[in-house]
């Protein structure tokens, strides 16, 4: 038996006796990654592979396809021509047989797949978006979709997504916010950890797992102005402590394959940065996994940054770097062989590169088992379970902001409801970008979710959209003010929108980035590519909702969006506000939930929430020296990092730690006691923050270092507990090294940044 076909065989000796049978055409082609849903179609419920792919993969092969059951805009997939959750599974099976019958030495393709929150294919189920995920401050959950999301991904064939998002959110005008957890770096890693561990499993190789991806390496969300890919100004501290640091927890969880960004940093674009691809994460971190570019990210090269001088150059600069795949395949598969002909490229970096994309499928379980059970994949995908799991998320993410008299939670039993706004009963908007098209019996909106919780009664509630999301028009006015004059109370369900339209020419061919887009059938505001230069609500919105505030009637506020709203008229008028960001499938139900309090709101913000967009950037863990205040207003947030109401209300007191003074190689422990001091079980996050009162480069104030959420019935007490030491207390010092400072630091707990109890520690010389 040959040894790469030998599965008792360590994966990488297979792989080496594997990459030596190889002709120099066969190792190109496996770093070549087509679009997926470009290899067949899809007739009368039958799929016909296409003789384009026949023809690449008797030419030499081909090592990965993106995208193969991507659904939207881009793809051109929709519900009526996409494939089923059988279907698909047949579909990557025939790609898969087709490949490895009809290539020389038969080696499987890597089905790479955009699993966000859930699998982007037709019939998967929809999970909120990672700024909701985040929101919960429930790590344990988010880990269980993470399996969940594998299992649905892996059971249709897919064995790699492109996720984790880890980018840091500095300025949210950026469309991908949404796309992120948090503006945090320690809460981002404690994420992304448990997101590794989720997608993977206790075995790649198993039928529930799939490889994670973390992107985009590295500073994407510190992009200038907010604007997509746009170049980031960071020195190495910065990039160290803050926008490395979600991917170092992540590499360490054991991800193996990583995407670098767009960007470039201090004019080096990520995907030829040797000194962040090969010093810092191979060297440094020792990663030994797969790097795959983002999509068209080497053709920027020299269209773009102008680093590189045509195609050529840029295909040979990103393989020397240390870049393994190429997303969309288009340089890599149509300059490499020349490139190595004439010896402008060494064959031991492109065996480098082919080794580990061999490796990877080795560890993945693909040369031994290449297929996949089509009926099983029927009974995985969508499954209860996973629909109560998406629900549970967007019940635990939403934040409830405000909630003056106790206009919430509402009465069941009285009174009429008015549900007004355009996103009310529209299921794509409250899903997010990088989603699939979903029935409209799928998607419980939040209209949905308040007839459904209200039964019998439901006849009691009145709906009408008023508006949409963009756009000067008010022909809905009128009847959103009849209903709302009619009403009790006023649900106004506000916001934005990451629904992609399949109008022409709004999606961008090269990456699939949308389009800014006036047309009056596009209503997205937010998502790749839509970034903006205010934080208010779009269209006439926000004019909408002061016309039903001269009602008098009781205002709930229900934001469904992706990235904060700064509207202070609404922060100051509205009697209630929810932020659910996009809640997913399920979103509708919960918010619903938490409107009538049979689901106690927990959420807490992840990122904070400005008065205004002058303000931005108002991250709370920004330099102590960024100053006081403008003149028109101070900079404090509207509402900061780490808040979020409840229907109850929780107590801290004796706080204590164990010891007055550690070495760095010590650890003390501080406790609190938290209480439930109200009439309702609730859960509260509780939040550790320390502080360096001096050091020998400058610190944030304020730096989360630990966290846990507790449920409490009412009148329960428990002591919470965090270890300090030197993860907690260390930061990059001057000479760019992880460093434990002796002296005074503050450590705080409490219920947001600010608002914590804090004692001190002391930090003395070690022996």
């Amino acid at each position: 038996m040959l040894i790469y076909k030998d599965k008792t065989k360590p994966a990488v000796e297979r792989a080496r006796h594997l990459l030596g049978l190889m002709t120099l055409e066969e190792k190109v082609g496996q770093l070549v990654q087509p679009f997926g849903w470009q290899t067949y179609e899809h007739r009368d419920g039958k799929i016909e592979l296409t003789e384009s792919f026949k023809q690449q993969v008797q030419n030499g092969g081909v090592g990965s396809l993106y995208g193969v059951l991507r659904a939207d805009p881009w793809t051109g997939v929709t519900l009526e021509n996409g494939l089923s959750a059988k279907e698909g599974a047949e579909a990557v099976n025939e790609i898969q047989r087709y490949a490895i019958e009809n290539s020389r030495l038969g080696i499987p393709i890597l089905i790479g797949e955009e699993c966000s929150h859930g699998h982007m294919a037709i019939d998967g189920t929809v999970y909120p978006v990672p700024l909701l995920l985040g929101s919960t401050w429930n790590v344990d959950l988010y880990r269980e979709m993470c399996r969940a999301v594998a299992a649905e991904t892996r059971a249709q064939g897919g064995a790699v997504t492109y996720s984790p998002v880890l980018d840091v959110v500095r300025d949210p005008r950026w469309g991908r916010t949404e796309e992120c957890f948090a503006e945090d770096p320690y809460l981002i890693g404690e994420f992304a950890a448990a997101s590794v561990q989720g997608l993977q499993g206790d075995a790649l190789d198993s039928d529930a797992s799939v490889a994670a991806t973390l992107k985009h390496f590295v500073g994407y969300g510190s992009s200038e102005g907010g604007r997509n890919a746009g170049p980031v100004h960071m020195g190495w501290r910065e990039l160290l402590e803050v926008d490395l640091y979600p991917f170092k927890k992540a590499v360490e969880a054991g991800a193996v394959s990583i995407m670098p960004a767009y960007n470039e940093i201090d004019g080096v674009p990520c995907t030829v940065n040797t000194e962040l691809l090969e010093d810092v994460l191979r060297k440094q971190w020792g990663f030994d996994g797969m790097v795959i570019t983002d999509c068209g990210a080497i053709d920027m090269l020299a269209a773009g940054h102008d680093v590189a001088e045509d195609g050529m150059d840029a295909a040979v600069q990103a393989i020397k770097a240390g870049i393994d795949m190429e997303m969309s395949g288009e340089m890599f598969g149509r300059y490499l062989l020349e490139a190595v002909s004439q010896g402008k490229l060494g064959i031991g970096v492109l065996d480098r590169a082919v080794l580990r994309v061999l490796v990877l499928k080795f560890k993945l379980g693909l040369f031994d088992r290449p297929y996949v059970d089509p009926e099983r994949a029927g009974q995985v995908i969508g499954q209860s379970e996973h629909v109560q799991l998406a629900r549970k998320l967007a019940e635990e993410g939403i934040i409830l902001l405000k909630n003056e008299k106790d206009a919430l939670p509402l009465d069941k039993r009285a009174g009429t409801i008015a549900v007004i706004g355009p996103n009310a009963d529209h299921g794509y908007n409250q899903l997010g970008d990088y989603t699939s098209p979903q029935p409209a019996d799928k998607v419980a909106t939040v209209l949905k979710g308040i007839r459904a919780k209200l039964g019998a009664e439901s006849g009691r509630v009145l709906y009408a959209p008023g508006c949409r999301i963009k756009g000067d028009s008010r022909e809905g006015f009128d009847t959103a003010l009849s209903y709302a004059s009619q009403a009790d109370t006023v649900v106004m369900v506000m916001g934005g929108s990451s629904a992609r339209d399949f109008g022409e020419g709004t999606i961008d061919l090269k990456t699939g980035a949308s389009k800014v887009s006036d047309s009056s059938w596009n209503d997205m505001e937010c998502g790749e590519g839509i970034d903006r230069m205010t934080l208010g609500l779009a269209g006439v919105q926000l004019e909408l909702i002061q016309e039903i505030h001269k009602l008098g009637k009781r205002l709930v506020v229900v934001y469904i969006n992706g990235r904060p709203i700064a509207e202070p008229w609404v922060d100051e008028h509205a009697d209630a506000i929810l932020e659910a960001w996009y809640p997913g499938q399920e979103g509708g139900h919960a918010v619903a939930d938490i409107l009538f309090g049979d689901v106690n709101p927990s959420g807490r913000l992840t990122v904070s929430i400005p008065k205004h967009v002058g303000q931005l950037p108002v991250y709370y863990n920004g330099k102590r020296s960024r100053g006081k205040r403008y003149m028109e207003e101070d900079s404090k947030p509207r509402y900061p990092f780490g808040y979020g109401l409840s229907y109850t209300t929780f107590g801290y007191d004796q706080l204590r730690i164990s010891a007055d003074s550690i070495t760095e190689d010590e650890t003390a422990t501080v406790s609190v006691n938290v209480t439930n001091t109200g009439t309702r079980t609730g859960a509260e996050v509780v939040q550790l923050y320390i502080s360096d009162s001096v050091s020998a480069a400058s610190r944030p104030l304020m730096e989360l270092k630990g966290f846990t959420k507790v449920e409490l019935e009412p009148g329960e007490s428990r002591t919470v507990e965090f270890k300090i030491g030197r993860e907690q207390l260390q930061y990059v010092g001057r000479d760019l090294k992880p460093v434990v400072e002796p002296g005074l630091f503050r450590i705080h707990v409490g219920r947001h940044v600010n608002d914590t109890m804090s004692t001190e520690l002391a930090v003395r010389e070690g022996k």
